[in-house]
C-alpha cells in the first residue's frame, strides 16, 4: 500500500541558530516568529541540537544559575539549573535533535511527533532540510473523497475481487469509507477492515462487509 513520505508534509521554511547564537538572539527570533524551539545546526547544516523555550526559560527560574536547584532536585530540574547560566546556543541546546530522513514513512514521523513537539527533517546527507510538526500532519485528514477512494479500490479491493470474483464496493464521504459486500472468509472481511482504515486520510470506516464462512469461528480466533 502507497504510503506518503515525510517530504510530502516538511516545512521547507525552518529557521536555525548557530552554536554560538547569543541568549538574547535565540530569545528575540523564538518571540519574533512564534516557535517554541529552534534546531541548531553546525556550519555543514546539520542539525546538532534544539533549543526550546523550556530552555531559555530556565534563565528566568533559577535567575541565571544564582539561585541553586532544591537539594533533592531530579536529574532534570540540575540540568535546566545548568542551562539558567547559558550564554550561547551551546550553553542551552537539549542533544540530540529528534530527526527524520525526508524519505521515511510518514507515519514514522508521527511516532516520533508522540514525544517531540517538531521532527527536523534531513537529506542524504544529514542536512536539515526543513521541519514537521503536529499541525503539518493534519495536513493528511484533508485528502479528497477521491483519492482516498482510488487508493482503497487499487490497493485493497482489486486483488481480492481477482481472487474471488466478488461484488464488492467503497464509497467515501467527508474521508469516512463505507465497505459494501459479501466474501468468502470471515478472516477476509477482517483484513479489508483493518488495511482500509491504514488508507492515508481515513477518517473511520463502516465495514459492512458480509461473509459466508465464519473461519474466525473454526479456528477459534
Amino acid at each position: 500500500m502507497h504510503e506518503p513520505t515525510v517530504a510530502v508534509f516538511t516545512n521547507p521554511r525552518v529557521i536555525t541558530a548557530a552554536l554560538d547564537t547569543p541568549f538574547r538572539e535565540l530569545v528575540g527570533t523564538m518571540i519574533a516568529h512564534d516557535l517554541d524551539a529552534l534546531p541548531v545546526i553546525d556550519l555543514t547544516g546539520r542539525p546538532l541540537g534544539v533549543v526550546t523555550d523550556a530552555d531559555v526559560h530556565a534563565k528566568l527560574e533559577f535567575h541565571n544559575g544564582t539561585d541553586s536547584p532544591p537539594l533533592l532536585a531530579g536529574a532534570h530540574c540540575r540540568a535546566r539549573w545548568r542551562k539558567s547560566s547559558g550564554a550561547t546556543a551551546a550553553d542551552l541546546m537539549t542533544t540530540p535533535a529528534t530527526t527524520i530522513s525526508e524519505h521515511a514513512p510518514l507515519t514514522e514521523a508521527v511516532h516520533l511527533l508522540g514525544i517531540a513537539r517538531s521532527v527536523y527533517v534531513t537529506d542524504h546527507t544529514h542536512r536539515l532540510v526543513g521541519v514537521l510538526t503536529r499541525h503539518d500532519t493534519l495536513r493528511l485528514f484533508l485528502r479528497s473523497d477521491h483519492a482516498i477512494q482510488a487508493d482503497i479500490e487499487r490497493d485493497i479491493l482489486t486483488p481480492v475481487r481477482a481472487a474471488e470474483a466478488r461484488h464488492l464496493t467503497v464509497h467515501v464521504t467527508h474521508g469516512i469509507v463505507t465497505l459494501e459486500g459479501t466474501l468468502t472468509l470471515h478472516s477476509t472481511a477482517e483484513t479489508l477492515y483493518h488495511h482500509t482504515h491504514h488508507v492515508p486520510g481515513v477518517i473511520a470506516v463502516h465495514n459492512n462487509l458480509r461473509y459466508t464462512v465464519d473461519d474466525l469461528m473454526i479456528t477459534g480466533m
